[in-house]
């Protein structure tokens, strides 16, 4: 079984210890070893996966090699693949092969990395257990009775899996980091802005970001130099130059401001985590950073906030399935707009139809000023609070998740408490700003907890930096 961090493997690679063949036999025997129990995987793209191999290890005997030549990875199902399927975990989208890659696709075929599978994924990005699969839920690598965490809960699992050695999601509202802090690995969730979204079927224009999942920070790093920067057919992306990531990782921290928002420890938080986010910060101290507690108001109103506007524009963006030009149609109705109705009712699940509904209604002309108007108003708010925290502080942090993963079934029939346990890292949304998560502890249960760090816009290089170096005292600590 292949336990390696990117840059392990960059070494045996490089070294010749290991050919790009043998590391990919290797991944697939795990693959076919457990992806029938954890159902991280919706396709397996073996046959394409060996194609790639073949250039990317010219790449290496020619010492053409980058970071990620030859690296095995795993794509999150609603990032578009050429001629490989791209269902959004949805029946609406059971058969669409696109003709296109995703421009993050385009960059990690260009450095040599290669392909594995496209990762199983809550249904167009609506959810946060990876229950609402059209393909069934992905099951957590750590305890098969508990979930793994959405929306990218089949990324995250095949890194803790080591089906992939890292893997590629997406996050809109937490959709990175809860799945991996579930799932006991890496998360990063960039700047908007930062990587391109052209071929990334959109949930929330304006909140989703395409990020990496692996083992550790420094790995979320390397990939992130490779998909970063501006792209022409994303106009959302920025101009900001893209700098080499790693760059601090194992400067010193001494003297950083990190701000600690105490309500983030007093909304129903468990006591495990509450207890293993706060000993991280401690660690932190003893490195010579500088705690300071701070207020963040707006923290009771995110979450509302974030569902309205989230809702509101996946109710514009999923428009356009109707069945007509591709996908899903259904064999009912005489007219075209019974035909439309059947398909997308016996098309879209359960969750997708409840956010299309309560998006439509936050937008209706009766109801756009009482609840979409006073989300963009708390989105304002959110960011203010943000800017003020952080002419004081370097970071931030605070739980990723107010428990641990919790067993498959138990709370898919609430999704009212399933909405609020997305409280830690839907802020970060809606601020566009980058945040890291990693694992600190375990829980009664024996599963995974973890903390986030967030800073401002455009830092992920320091972010990164400051994360890694809590992972390599964890590593000691655990060893």
């Amino acid at each position: 079984m292949m336990n390696y961090t990117i840059k392990d493997l960059r070494q045996k690679l490089d070294q010749k210890h290991l050919t790009v063949k043998e590391v990919l036999d290797e991944y697939f025997k795990t693959i076919k070893e457990k992806n029938k129990e954890l159902n991280a995987l919706i396709t397996v793209t073996e046959k394409e996966a060996y194609e790639q191999a073949v250039q990317a290890q010219k790449m290496i005997d020619e010492g053409k090699a980058g970071a990620l030549t030859g690296i095995p990875l795993a794509i999150k199902d609603n990032i578009s693949t050429k001629g490989i399927l791209t269902s959004c975990a949805s029946k609406m989208l059971y058969n669409y092969y696109p003709e296109f890659e995703a421009t993050v696709i385009q960059k990690l075929k260009a450095a040599g990395a290669i392909i594995i599978g496209k990762a199983n994924m809550d249904e167009f990005a609506m959810g946060n257990t990876n229950e609402t699969s059209y393909y069934g839920a992905v099951k957590n690598p750590l305890n098969t009775n508990y979930v793994s965490g959405g929306s990218s809960g089949g990324s995250a699992a095949c890194v803790a899996a080591h089906m992939a050695c890292a893997a590629l999601g997406t996050d809109t509202g937490g959709s990175i980091r809860q799945p991996a802090a579930f799932c006991g690995v890496t998360g990063l969730k960039p700047t908007y802005g930062r990587v391109s979204r052209y071929g990334v079927v959109a949930f929330a224009s304006s909140l989703d970001q395409v990020g990496p999942i692996a083992k550790t920070a420094e790995d979320c790093a390397l990939i992130l130099n490779t998909i970063a920067g501006r792209d022409n057919n994303d106009m959302t992306s920025s101009e900001k130059p893209v700098v080499d990531f790693t760059a601090d990782i194992g400067k010193s921290l001494e003297g950083k401001v990190i701000g600690v928002p105490m309500e983030f420890f007093e909304m129903g938080i468990s006591p495990k985590v509450k207890e293993a986010v706060l000993n991280a910060i401690e660690e932190y101290k003893k490195m010579g950073c500088v705690i300071k507690e701070v207020s963040f108001k707006s923290l009771k109103y995110a979450v509302s906030a974030y569902y309205l506007i989230s809702s509101a524009e996946a109710s514009s963006n999923l428009a356009k399935f109707d069945g007509i030009q591709y996908g899903y149609r259904s064999e009912k109705g005489d007219t075209y707009h019974d035909n439309v109705k059947h398909t997308r009712a016996e098309g879209f699940g359960t969750e997708v139809k409840r956010r299309i509904l309560f998006g439509i209604y936050g937008l209706t002309s009766g109801n756009y000023d009482a609840y979409y108007k006073k989300a963009i108003l708390v989105r304002a708010m959110i960011k203010n609070e943000y800017n003020a925290i952080f002419k004081e502080c370097d970071f931030i942090i605070s739980p990723t998740t107010l428990t641990g993963a919790f067993r498959l079934g138990d709370n898919i029939n609430d999704p009212v408490r399933l909405y609020m346990s997305d409280i830690c890292t839907v802020t970060a949304n809606i601020a566009g700003l980058p945040a890291i998560t990693t694992p600190c502890g375990k829980n009664e249960n024996g599963m995974p907890v973890a903390f986030q760090i967030t800073a401002n816009e455009f830092e992920e290089r320091q972010l990164v930096a400051a994360c890694a170096a809590f992972e390599k005292i964890y590593r000691s600590i655990r060893q």
